[in-house]
């Protein structure tokens, strides 16, 4: 790094610094990175200021170590859904079949491609941005309410769901931070008054499409981790495991079609 593009990194660092990014010196760097020319830089800048996500910006952001490209508009994954996706890899044979729900940018569908290569891989979303996201990752992705459009080939095949769906409270949205509330997509975060009413119609659902002794994977809350399960029990899913993130918090519940 030369002197110039090293104190150009200092000042971006202390600017992101001063207005309270708690990541900074990986945000410039990703910044830094993507800019083309210091006025793009400082377009970039601008906007992340403004509360635009960095992955939004740059149009790029990293899930279990591997790129996935970001559009705006579309949910960012969270570093704690890696837990999940690891979750899911490991009961996804090399000739299995998958579905991965509220997908996104695909980002949980792209590593199983990845890890699973002749594994068939099927994701779905109901926003037609994230459908297009997604298969700009190179998903099979269709614009659907869950379930609604996979095709019914699929039925009783799946042996893994996996799913991130919008389980945030509508009372508790106005506790997230303020920048996810003005700018990620709503419908990606509110899952009903409860949190829990797209979780509720993927349990409801999933058994016309797992085959017997498959696996439902689902991130939730970490106070809702417990109720799910509950949940599961009442449609005679075996719940077969809570999923911890790496920093030991509860992150999901798997369950086992009988």
């Amino acid at each position: 790094m030369t002197a110039n593009a090293g104190a150009e990194r200092s000042r971006l660092v202390a600017t992101l610094q001063a207005a309270g990014f708690i990541a900074a010196e990986e945000e410039a760097d990703e910044l830094l990175a993507a800019a083309s020319s210091s006025e793009h830089l400082a377009t970039m800048l601008a906007r992340r200021m403004n509360g635009e996500p960095t992955a939004w910006i740059t149009g790029v952001t990293r899930f279990l170590g591997s790129p996935l490209a970001i559009k705006p508009g579309v949910y960012v994954p969270r570093w704690h859904t890696e837990s999940i996706a690891r979750h899911a890899a490991g009961h996804l044979g090399a000739g299995g079949a998958a579905a991965d729900l509220c997908t996104g940018s695909g980002a949980i569908a792209a590593y199983l491609v990845a890890l699973r290569p002749t594994a068939r891989i099927i994701a779905t979303d109901i926003d037609p941005s994230a459908v297009a996201c997604a298969r700009s990752n190179g998903i099979e992705a269709y614009v659907s309410d869950l379930f609604e459009n996979i095709p019914l080939e699929w039925r009783e095949r799946l042996d893994v769901i996996v799913a991130v769906p919008p389980y945030v409270p509508e009372a508790m949205l106005k506790l997230l931070p303020r920048d996810v509330v003005a700018h990620e997509p709503r419908r990606a975060l509110v899952g009903g008054e409860s949190g829990l009413d797209v979780v509720d119609r993927i349990i409801a659902g999933c058994c016309d499409w797992l085959r017997p002794g498959a696996r439902l994977v689902i991130e939730v809350g970490v106070d809702q981790v417990d109720e799910v399960a509950r949940r599961f029990e009442a449609v005679s899913l075996s719940t077969c495991g809570l999923i911890s993130d790496d920093g030991g918090d509860l992150r999901g519940v798997c369950g086992t079609r009988p």
